[in-house]
């Protein structure tokens, strides 16, 4: 296996913690991986994006992603504003928080590549109490893209977040993931 991912989103919507728990994940099931965000001095809110690749053998790669075989979408108010099908595959697969259908989004990026879209910020502000949709856009990935194990994503965010939030908090996140991969379209 060789999958490269693209994400797109704004800061502080945990674009770079997905990604590291992202990768995080395939370390401990055994992959190979290259995680890294791509911003400058960009405030909150500002535009930024993240690369993954993620393999059976050692990545030997250490540029950007320039053709994604997963393109994530975490604000789908950049669909129009930024360019997020770049370097797309006939066989990529885009997946976005974005309130239309999968149809609509395919229509909105004048594609015709697999799409799946789910409202993440509601799932978020109804689990979580706040838009912070990493969690929510991460179970929904996992349901599209055979990439790590779902129980192993779970313990990678009870990890990641042991002794930096509370327990409640940490249980409210695996609700969102638990969410995301069932809702997602």
């Amino acid at each position: 296996m060789h999958m490269e991912i693209c994400w797109h989103g704004r800061g502080g919507q945990g674009v770079v913690t997905a990604n590291e728990i992202l990768a995080e994940t395939a370390i401990a099931a055994g992959m190979y991986v290259k995680a890294f965000p791509e911003f400058g001095p960009e405030r909150m809110g500002a535009p930024i994006r993240g690369f993954t690749r993620i393999a059976d053998t050692p990545i030997r790669v250490h540029s950007q992603v320039y053709e994604p075989d997963v393109v994530i979408i975490m604000d789908g108010t950049l669909v129009g504003k930024v360019d997020v099908t770049r370097g797309i595959k006939k066989d990529s697969v885009i997946l976005a928080n974005y309130t239309g259908t999968p149809k609509e989004l395919q229509d909105a990026l004048m594609t015709d590549v697999e799409c799946h879209t789910l409202d993440a910020n509601r799932i978020a502000i109804e689990e979580i109490g706040k838009p912070m949709v990493n969690t929510v856009m991460l179970g929904a990935l996992i349901k599209c893209v055979d990439i790590v194990p779902y129980d192993q994503l779970e313990d990678q965010i009870t990890n990641k977040f042991t002794g930096k939030l509370s327990d409640k908090v940490i249980v409210k996140n695996l609700s969102a993931l638990k969410r995301g991969y069932k809702e997602v379209q």
